[in-house]
């Protein structure tokens, strides 16, 4: 008895000694460890398979954005899905002579809201991000701080940083968006009533007439990984005339990928590999 109490003193002080070295462990090989309100957060560097330097933000085991690193590509947009999402809203802005409000449900990276504030003026974004933390990192490690400066974005309006609860944010908004964008997860689950009945009212009464609902839905587009798309577009299309989604693996559709969801009741020209719902 003895033997084993000594044995189970020794592991523990190990396994104290080891979780003490983690961070300056990660550090030696390039990763930067934080404590945020979803859990442990990495932050690394990597490429692209384009070999391209990029940064990485992986949230409690699960990658929650990416961000070029060379000065000349840090605005712009690593993911597939934020260049769909980016296409619609630019496409938008085009046929407007006012201001396109948007909101962004979700911060990470940062990585859409920056695009918008350096590539698309008429465009006013408030994003809202529920922890301050993930705020404090897109600052320091991804650029947005580089973007604001650069920009003037945050100085004139065009780009306002909410760390609040989107959901309830936006309940307790007074005026529509033209777009209301869908960024918000906590690993590979989405927050907030995304794909129920309740959500997809909340989101047709807080757009403006003819406004565009976008979301990102990371799971399968067929087979048994895909009910949260099944489950999405079922809701929305209960409240909005046309729900489409465009896949990131067209050509392999039982693989998870990052979705976009586009619902609306105005005329709106799908995407390019819209599949529709209804």
């Amino acid at each position: 008895m003895r033997e084993i109490v000594i044995a189970l003193l020794v592991l523990t002080a190990a396994c104290t000694a080891l979780l003490a070295a983690m961070p300056w462990l990660l550090r030696r090989r390039g990763v930067e460890l934080r404590r945020t309100r979803f859990g442990l957060t990495l932050v690394f560097d990597s490429e692209d398979a384009d070999g391209t330097p990029v940064r990485l933000l992986n949230v409690n085991g699960t990658f929650q954005s990416v961000s070029y690193v060379p000065e000349a590509l840090r605005f712009e947009l690593a993911c597939v899905y934020h260049r769909v999402m980016a296409e619609v809203i630019e496409g938008l802005a085009a046929t407007r002579e006012r201001p396109l409000r948007v909101m962004v449900m979700g911060g990470g990276g940062y990585s859409l809201p920056k695009y918008l504030a350096a590539y698309v003026p008429g465009a006013r974004v408030d994003v809202v991000e529920v922890d301050p933390a993930i705020t404090a990192l897109a600052k320091e490690r991804f650029f947005l701080d580089e973007c604001l400066e650069r920009t003037g974005a945050e100085r004139d309006g065009r780009l306002r940083l909410v760390n609040d609860d989107a959901w309830a944010f936006l309940r307790a908004s007074d005026e529509p968006y033209d777009v209301i964008v869908n960024d918000a997860f906590s690993g590979k689950r989405p927050l907030g009533p995304l794909a129920t009945g309740e959500g997809a009212r909340v989101i047709r009464e807080h757009l403006a007439e003819g406004g565009i609902y976008l979301a990102n839905v990371r799971c399968a587009c067929e087979g048994p990984r895909s009910r949260t798309l099944h489950e999405v577009e079922g809701a929305f299309g209960r409240e909005f005339s046309r729900v489409a989604h465009v896949p990131e693996w067209p050509d392999e559709p039982q693989k998870p990928g990052n979705n976009v969801v586009v619902a609306t009741s105005g005329a709106l020209r799908l995407p390019e590999g819209a599949v529709g719902a209804r």
